[in-house]
C-alpha cells in the first residue's frame, strides 16, 4: 500500500487514518482492541486521537481514548507499526484545567498524554484548535522544546484559519522554531470550500501534510441518511441535519452511481475521493465494528477513474462565498 510523507517530517503513513474519537464512547475497550488489530494488520498505520476524547460523553472527563490506545499498545506490542497522532489545546473537564496553547498547559498536557498512551514519544502532536490569546512564539517554542527532549517527533495544526497558519509558519522560520508539518481541516465532498478556497494553496506551497476530519460528513456520505426520518440511525444523527438538502442528496446520488459501477459502497467512494485529492495525505474515518473497518480498508485501496472523480466533482460543485 502506498505510503505518503507528512510534510517534511520523517513520518510516512498509509492513505487512510483511523479516528479514535469513538473509543470509550461508541466503541468499548474490547471492541477498540479488535479494531486496532484489524487496522494495523491490514497495512494501515495512522491512528488519530486527542487528549479531550470523548469528554462530551456522559461519565467521561477526557483521556479515555488515549488510555485505551495505551493499553492496546502495551498488550499488542505493535508500537513500531503505528504512527500515533494526538492533540492538545481544547478544554478538558474543569477539574483538569482550562484548554489553551500556553507553554505551561502544553508541557503539563503532553506528560499526561504520554502517560495515558504509555509511550516515550508522540509521533505527531497537534494543536487541536487555535488559541488567539497565546502568542504563536510561546506555543511553537513549547513544541520546539518538546521535540528537543524527544517527547514529540513532529507537530501539526488542526482547525487553523489560513491567516493564522501562515503566521505560525512565518514565526517558525523567523525564530528558528519547529514548524507545523501538517494541517487537520474539515474536508469532504460536501464541505469543500473551506479547504479548497485558501488553505489548500498554502498547504501545497509549504508542503504540509493534510489529514482531513469529518471525511464522511459525520456519516452523511455513507448514504444511509435520505431524509430527516433517518437521523435516529446514529448517535451523531443531529450533526447530519445541515446536509439534508438538494445539493447533499445530489452528492449522495452520485456516490451511489459510482459505487454501483465499482461494486462497493458510497462511504468507500467518498473516502477514495478525498484521498485522491493531490494535496491530501490521508482522510480520517472511524469505525465501531469490524464490518465497518473492513469497509475503510477497502476504501484505502480503492482508486477512482478520472470520469468518476469528475462526476463527483460536478455533483458537489458549490458557489464560492465571495460571489454568493
Amino acid at each position: 500500500m502506498e505510503h505518503r510523507k507528512i510534510g517534511n517530517s520523517t513520518l510516512t503513513v498509509a492513505p487512510l487514518a483511523f479516528g479514535c474519537n469513538v473509543f470509550g464512547w461508541t466503541a468499548d475497550e474490547p471492541t477498540a482492541f479488535k479494531l486496532l488489530d484489524e487496522f494495523v494488520d491490514a497495512g494501515l498505520n495512522l491512528i488519530d486521537t486527542a487528549d479531550v476524547y470523548p469528554v462530551w460523553h456522559p461519565g467521561c472527563s477526557g483521556g479515555e481514548s488515549e488510555a485505551i490506545i495505551g493499553r492496546w499498545l502495551k498488550k499488542s506490542g505493535k508500537r513500531d507499526r503505528v504512527v500515533v497522532a494526538t492533540k492538545v489545546g481544547m478544554k478538558m473537564d474543569p477539574s483538569l484545567g482550562v484548554g489553551s496553547l500556553r507553554r505551561d498547559y502544553i508541557v503539563s498536557s503532553v506528560e499526561q498524554s504520554l502517560q495515558r498512551l504509555q509511550i516515550d514519544s508522540i509521533d505527531l502532536y497537534q494543536a487541536h484548535i487555535d488559541d488567539p490569546n497565546t502568542p504563536l512564539e510561546e506555543t511553537l517554542g513549547a513544541f520546539t522544546d518538546l521535540a528537543k527532549q524527544g517527547k514529540v517527533k513532529a507537530v501539526g495544526a488542526s482547525n487553523y484559519k489560513v491567516e493564522r497558519l501562515e503566521a505560525a509558519l512565518e514565526v517558525s522560520r523567523s525564530h528558528g522554531l519547529i514548524r507545523y508539518e501538517s494541517l487537520q481541516p474539515e474536508y469532504n465532498l460536501y464541505d469543500r470550500e473551506g479547504y479548497e478556497s485558501e488553505l489548500e494553496i498554502l498547504c501545497k506551497r509549504e508542503n504540509l501534510g493534510v489529514i482531513t476530519f469529518f471525511s464522511l460528513a459525520r456519516g452523511f456520505l455513507s448514504g444511509k441518511y435520505r431524509s430527516a426520518d433517518d437521523l435516529g440511525k446514529s448517535a451523531r444523527g443531529d450533526g447530519v441535519k445541515k446536509y439534508l438538502n438538494e445539493r447533499g442528496f445530489r452528492i449522495v446520488d452520485a456516490l451511489h452511481t459510482v459505487a454501483n459501477d465499482l461494486g462497493c459502497n458510497p462511504a468507500q467512494v467518498a473516502l477514495a475521493w478525498v484521498a485522491a485529492r493531490p494535496t491530501v495525505t490521508a482522510p480520517i474515518a472511524s469505525a465501531t465494528s469490524i464490518e465497518q473497518l473492513q469497509d475503510l480498508v477497502a476504501a484505502a485501496k480503492l482508486r477512482l477513474s478520472a470520469s468518476a472523480v469528475r462526476l463527483l466533482d460536478e455533483a458537489s460543485a458549490y458557489v464560492p462565498a465571495r460571489v454568493k
